[in-house]
This record gives structure tokens, sequence and C-alpha cells, in this order.
């Protein structure tokens, strides 16, 4: 059998919690911000959990 190979893009972009969740961050916060509103930029900007929906492809593409 081949190895499992963890997806690289999605080491990038998750995090595993202590608790064994799933961390991430926030899309559309890279550019194109002079027509979103200060308070839409600034809730973008603090991290959050996957939802539990996309919990197990997750963590398959993180080989979990």
């Amino acid at each position: 059998m081949p190895k499992m190979k963890t997806v690289s893009s999605a080491k990038k972009r998750f995090r595993l919690t202590a608790t064994g969740k799933i961390k991430r961050k926030h899309a559309f916060k890279s550019h194109i911000l002079t027509k979103k509103a200060t308070k839409r930029k600034r809730n973008l900007t603090h991290s959050t959990l996957v939802d539990k929906d996309n919990v197990k492809m997750v963590k398959k593409m993180l080989c979990i």
C-alpha cells in the first residue's frame, strides 16, 4: 500500500486545537478591502472553527 499523504493546501489552512477541533481563518480578507466595512474586516480577522458538516472531510485531508 502507498503512504497516506496529507493534502498540502489543507495543512497550510487548518490547525488542530488541543481539544481536537479544527481551527480555520475567515476568507475574503486578502484584497479588495476598500468596499468592505470596517466592522466586517475586523470580524474577518478572528479565526473560527470548521463547521461540523466539513470536519470529516478536513480530517481526511489531514490524515487524522
